[in-house]
């Protein structure tokens, strides 16, 4: 080979090995100099937090920053996870089941498994609009997701109006508004009297049902499934409507037995009469008896359903529901007050559950393909029977007097939060009562005293009752109050941001074994998870001991919280201290720019 071809060959092999020589020198410089390593370091930390987190080094934080010797707040999650619910998470849900929508229910990562970071507000967030105006319009760039607005604006959903989306009061089954909608309705079922207050709306779109039912003094509480496209539960939450996510698939609806005075289903696609009629089923015991059910859209009437809507009607015959309207495409049935009639045959094979069936059983359990008998449950609960609204809330349930001294403790628990909301509003300058407040959960609801110590305020409450606590929540809709079974070692079925305010008392009890009285997983979580729930701006209100409120204002500082100390109010005589803490409305770097 000539010398100057060989010369040739091994400049360009030397060049290559210099060129990367100098290029490996500068990026070096560019990490160790520059604010694109800080960056390049963040981003790569904060994939770790959202991947794989080592559990070592997690436990190790969680104990830095509970002892109060971890002195920064805890990361932010990347911008990508603005709306993560880790119990709702597409990317792990699409590689489950699909029978029965498996794939589409709760599915929760262990406490190990999840990411220790703060979820931030998307770019543009703001304050949300204020109640009662948020039913109307919210702004556009707390949820920048325009396809319902593309696909469902013909039929009222909800339309984009400059810096808002605005809200008709439309559904596909009501394009002209769900108020002609409701006054349909009443031409079939008292709605305006109070004989009614409490009801379920399945399927339920942007929730204007439930806004407009509101009005007439009833508490609707709407769910539907996540969806990634259209965010339905977190439009409703953000407009003030009590909402959360869930899917009627192959677990019990996490509600007590014979909870709800009115159940409704516009369009909402749950095939009520497949796997032996087992949807209807679970329709049937939340429903209280005497109450009423109401199915708009398909199969009822509907082109080329004629199956469907004979199944239908072959299935509330079979539990002896009295039809009181096949109106267009709208169908309600009122279930009977007594016992079930169920006879000892039908085309279903639907047959009573055993009497060692609990009903009230409904925290990660199994549907089944029975009925549940109403000797079961104790005590007196059909429509008709126990008070009108507002009457039903001050009087003690019968399922209350089924408890050991229920009446006594019923009573004393009532006078109690009336109690401790006046001190609230008084001394502790809570925005309660004002339009600043409109989204309210209580973690800890045992009875619901605290909702119904706010029942003049401009508020609905989310009365959560531990699924290892005594199950109340059945009393709790006596009352005509609302609330869901839940267990807070894991994270509760909501979009970010959607309370105002968020009330633990007996803070720690929410997390501790019952039996062996050992925390079964970390308050760090459990307060990263709280920050998640909670509004920018929004107020955290925790009771608890002396040494666990100590402990719980070392960690707010690492969740960016503001918290202030305070003594219980005067009359308690228990040992109790009150941490209320505000939620500091921070952004991303990249966000604020």
């Amino acid at each position: 080979m000539p010398a100057s071809k060989r010369n040739t060959r091994q400049w360009k092999l030397l060049d290559i090995i210099s060129a990367a020589f100098f290029g490996l020198v500068i990026i070096f410089f560019l990490m160790v100099f520059t604010p694109l390593g800080d960056s390049l370091a963040a981003s790569g930390r904060q994939t770790l937090l959202l991947s794989a987190p080592d559990p070592r080094q997690r436990q190790r934080l969680l104990f830095l920053i509970e002892s109060g010797q971890h002195h920064q707040p805890i990361e932010a999650c990347p911008a990508d996870s603005v709306d993560h619910m880790p119990c709702e998470d597409p990317r792990r849900n699409r590689q489950l089941s699909r029978e029965m929508n498996f794939y589409r229910e709760r599915q929760c990562p262990l406490p190990d498994e999840t990411p220790l970071c703060l979820i931030p507000p998307p770019d543009g967030y703001k304050v949300p609009v204020r109640w009662p105006q948020s039913l109307d319009k919210i702004w556009h760039s707390n949820m920048p997701y325009n396809k319902i607005a593309d696909r469902k604006g013909h039929q009222g959903w909800m339309k984009e109006s400059g810096p808002y989306f605005t809200f008709p009061g439309g559904g596909t089954m009501f394009t002209e508004g769900a108020d002609k909608y409701i006054e349909k309705l009443k031409q079939y079922i008292p709605i305006s009297d109070g004989t009614l207050r409490t009801a379920l709306d399945m399927g339920c779109g942007v929730a204007s049902f439930g806004g407009s039912m509101l009005a007439e003094n009833i508490t609707t509480l709407s769910f539907a499934p996540r969806d990634s496209h259209k965010a339905q539960i977190q439009f409703a939450l953000e407009r003030g409507i009590p909402a959360f996510v869930a899917m009627l698939g192959t677990r019990r609806l996490p509600f007590p037995a014979f909870s709800f005075d009115f159940m409704h289903c516009s369009r909402c696609l749950i095939p009520f009469t497949a796997y032996n009629a087992t949807y209807f089923i679970e329709v049937d015991r939340l429903l209280r008896p005497g109450g009423y059910l109401v199915i708009s859209g398909p199969p009822v009437q509907w082109p080329k359903q004629d199956k469907e809507w004979a199944d239908l009607q072959a299935v509330a015959r079979a539990l002896c529901y009295e039809l009181i309207a096949v109106d267009g495409n709208t169908v309600i049935w009122k279930k009977p007050a007594g016992e079930s009639c169920l006879p000892n045959e039908n085309e279903f094979g639907i047959e009573l559950c055993d009497e060692s069936d609990d009903p009230n059983y409904a925290w990660y359990f199994k549907l089944k393909k029975c009925v549940s008998g109403t000797s079961s449950v104790v005590g007196e609960y059909a429509v008709g029977t126990i008070p009108k609204w507002p009457e039903r809330l001050s009087k003690a349930p019968s399922r209350a007097l089924a408890l050991k001294n229920g009446f006594d403790v019923f009573e004393a628990d009532t006078r109690r939060w009336a109690r401790r909301v006046a001190y609230y509003k008084k001394s502790l300058n809570l925005k309660l009562g004002t339009p600043a407040i409109r989204n309210v959960m209580d973690m800890n609801a045992f009875f619901g005293g605290f909702a119904a110590a706010l029942v003049s305020d401009p508020v609905w409450v989310m009365n959560v009752v531990p699924a290892r606590k005594p199950s109340t929540l059945s009393i709790i809709y006596d009352r005509g109050l609302m609330g869901v079974y839940h267990d807070w070692c894991e994270p509760f079925s909501t979009y970010p941001r959607t309370y105002d305010l968020i009330h633990a008392a007996g803070f720690e009890t929410l997390i501790k074994d019952p039996s062996s009285k050992k925390n079964r997983c970390n308050l760090v979580d459990l307060m990263v998870e709280i920050d998640r729930m909670l509004r920018p701006e929004g107020t955290v209100v925790i009771r608890d001991s002396p040494e666990v409120i100590d402990k719980v204002s070392r960690i707010a500082s690492a969740v960016r919280w503001t918290a202030i100390v305070h003594d219980k109010e005067p009359e308690s005589h228990g040992r109790e201290k009150i941490l209320v803490a505000t939620k500091n409305f921070w952004k991303l770097p990249s966000a604020s720019n």
